[in-house]
């Protein structure tokens, strides 16, 4: 049965972000009937097709609250973790002119789940949640942290407490190198505040998945499950990345499984945070480990994953909008999840280089021949290109110029599909990917490889 929607509430919404999750989340939100005038920012060449992109950076919690309040906005969406970590549900809630404004994303206490590793390890021991064996040491104990590398097996988890852009974890195959890895993130302050202190924890060996709840504190709505692909690359080798791919929904997730996550995860997350008082709405992003048949937490994140978002949402048949709504009124219990019994499979496009260092400003063709396949832009922007003709006497300026989309970041575009089964959706991925065109463009062929 269809929602009624009353739509003399929609809502004006700022996304803030500007990314292929934020692309995604610009795409599903604005289909709801409950959206009113969208805007994102900062955005990308991609986000303007749904929306007003607003050159504003997601940590300026000042300018963010000017927008806010010229544009009567209804639903702030941050999609990065970032202002969460900093605090924007707090900055918003404090203030009387902006407290009326749905955050969606939890406290800054509540936010601690992914902003600090040493954090989120004592709230699953207090909790009795599933996750690997650790210690967390400083450059104080040092020495202790060297000791305790040298008596543990290989191979060796270590990570830097705080937010450290997607790379402050290293696996190490020998106690040398995680000694050194060690030294470099406390002693060396190699991520500065973030790597103050580091969690050493046990390599745990099995397959990975990632599971979106979406709470208002008190119920959730499970969405659709997703894995990614972290390594650039194929046979999973060599550096880690943002993400060069996923794939939902995972075959390992069958209903025996998920219902442990569920009993041994999901609900005890929810319960602890209630029971700690930690003010938390949004989304609860669980990165687990099927080991044998058991779960295990890696990590928390307080959003959405990248490029996850990216085969979640298309296969999310509820209205996005809706759900914030319901999420606000604490009515999630009223909301039965609705998936696409269709496969998603994203090919993330990166630049030459990444993700070490790359070019920026690479011009981009082929959109235009692209078919049935989301574009989910990611690092891109539109910029102005100057129209020249050729004439017998030289090279002209034709007068006007062009918009064209050029590149400008190391993931590029994310090219996701549905298909029948895992293999039709990759095919067609594949095939779209094969159409776009810019110096440099690369992707991993191998998604999804050990379901095939």
């Amino acid at each position: 049965m269809q929602p009624v929607y009353n739509f003399t509430k929609m809502k004006n919404i700022l996304l803030l972000g500007s990314g292929g999750r934020e692309c995604a989340l610009a795409w599903k939100l604005s289909q709801s009937p409950l959206c009113g005038t969208f805007f994102i920012a900062p955005g990308n060449a991609g986000t303007s097709e749904y929306g007003i992109n607003l050159p504003i950076q997601v940590n300026d919690f000042a300018a963010i609250r000017q927008a806010c309040l010229d544009y009567k906005i209804d639903i702030l969406f941050p999609g990065p973790e970032d202002p969460l970590v900093a605090g924007i549900y707090d900055y918003f809630k404090s203030d009387t002119r902006l407290k009326h404004i749905i955050v969606v994303g939890p406290s800054k206490d509540g936010a601690q789940l992914e902003g600090s590793k040493a954090f989120s390890k004592k709230f699953m021991a207090r909790h009795c949640i599933p996750t690997a064996a650790y210690q967390e040491f400083t450059a104080d104990s040092f020495e202790r942290g060297v000791a305790y590398i040298k008596r543990s097996e290989p191979p060796y988890v270590i990570k830097a407490d705080g937010l450290a852009a997607g790379k402050g974890v290293v696996i190490a195959q020998s106690s040398v190198d995680a000694v050194k890895a060690f030294r470099a993130m406390v002693m060396n302050q190699q991520f500065g505040d973030a790597s103050k202190t580091v969690v050493i924890e046990q390599f745990l060996d099995g397959i990975e998945l990632s599971v979106f709840a979406f709470t208002d504190g008190d119920n959730y709505v499970l969405l659709p499950e997703a894995k990614d692909y972290k390594r650039i690359g194929e046979g999973d080798t060599g550096l880690n990345t943002g993400g060069m791919g996923a794939i939902s929904p995972v075959p390992i997730a069958d209903e025996k499984f998920m219902q442990k996550v569920t009993e041994r995860i999901i609900r005890p997350t929810i319960n602890g945070l209630k029971a700690e008082k930690i003010v938390y709405q949004g989304i609860i992003f669980f990165g687990l480990i099927k080991v044998k048949e058991e779960p295990y937490v890696i990590e928390y994140n307080c959003r959405l994953g990248d490029p996850e978002t990216e085969v979640v949402l298309p296969r999310l048949e509820n209205d996005l909008v809706e759900l914030i709504v319901k999420m606000e009124e604490g009515k999630l219990r009223e909301v039965k999840a609705e998936y696409s019994n269709k496969a998603a499979a994203t090919v993330m496009l990166v630049a030459e280089g990444y993700p070490g260092d790359y070019e920026k400003g690479r011009e981009m063709s082929g959109f235009e021949q692209v078919k049935g396949s989301h574009l989910f832009h990611a690092g891109t922007k539109q910029s102005l290109k100057s129209k020249v003709q050729s004439l017998k006497s030289g090279i002209q300026n034709a007068g006007s110029d062009e918009n064209v989309i050029v590149t400008n970041g190391g993931r590029v575009l994310a090219i996701t599909s549905l298909g029948d089964t895992l293999k039709q959706a990759l095919q067609k991925s594949y095939e779209n990917a094969e159409l776009i065109q810019y110096d440099g463009k690369y992707c991993r062929k191998d998604i999804g490889w050990e379901f095939l």
